[in-house]
């Protein structure tokens, strides 16, 4: 669903309230609002420096704000860790991906959480079988396909990897992706992917949060844009109703 054909009632999943955040004498955040609906992308754009990270964070419980508040599925939430936000349905996907190499997409997606089963009636051990399992499925439902499901994760390509850290995170049910430079460092082909996989889950219902530097990427996927400059919102505009020029202008205060 995207932000032209959202219900006029319909309530948006994560609601950020004039949010502040203080590192010792430093305001890194002053104040800032956004909100994001299901099935919609909004991208964050912004300088080094302008927030774009500390918001994420104190979304996602890293960082505890120091002021305002926000609410997830229209309740106040106040997320003491990142733990407590993927519990809720917030997932995060930094640019490491945090994927093991030498495993396989299966075991990448329970990493931490492994499904065990017991044989002898006593003995637990790994259920491969039912890693192996969602593993198919949840790549079937990104229409991801590779050759080996049961390849390292090492061996994929970057477009590849970040489908597998797509993958974890939808299939623990996150209601809302944060994607942190889900393009950087990637071929054009590879970009190619990963801006479809968005588009994969914008159709599904997910609500996804992008910063990219790439302008070009942020006006291939996203609804809307939320400028950032100096801990502030700078503006914020439908993609339908702007242009890369007057985003770099909001993002440099020209």
């Amino acid at each position: 669903m995207s932000v032209q054909t959202r219900l006029p009632s319909q309530e948006p999943v994560l609601d950020v309230r004039s949010v502040y955040k203080r590192f010792g004498g430093v305001e890194a955040l002053k104040g800032v609002s956004m909100s994001l609906y299901p099935g919609e992308v909004v991208a964050l754009a912004g300088d080094n420096g302008a927030g774009k990270s500390t918001l994420i964070k104190t979304i996602s419980g890293v960082h505890g704000p120091d002021g305002g508040e926000i609410r997830f599925g229209g309740e106040v939430v106040n997320f003491a860790t990142p733990e407590a936000a993927r519990a809720h349905g917030i997932e995060t996907i930094y640019q490491d991906l945090a994927l093991a190499d030498n495993l396989s997409i299966g075991a990448n997606i329970f990493l931490g959480r492994e499904p065990m089963k017991r044989v002898f009636g006593f003995i637990p051990v790994l259920d491969r079988p039912a890693m192996a399992k969602a593993a198919k499925e949840t790549m079937a439902r990104l229409d991801f396909h590779v050759n080996r499901l049961d390849a390292p994760v090492g061996r994929f390509s970057g477009g590849q990897r970040q489908a597998v850290a797509i993958g974890r995170a939808i299939y623990w049910n996150a209601r809302v992706l944060i994607m942190d430079e889900p393009t950087a460092a990637l071929g054009v082909p590879e970009q190619r992917k990963v801006v479809s996989l968005i588009q994969n889950l914008k159709a599904q219902g997910r609500a996804i949060i992008f910063i990219s530097h790439n302008l070009q990427d942020i006006f291939a996927v996203a609804d809307r844009i939320v400028v950032l400059r100096r801990g502030s919102l700078a503006g914020e505009r439908k993609i339908a109703d702007t242009n890369p020029d007057e985003i770099v202008k909001l993002m440099v205060g020209g």
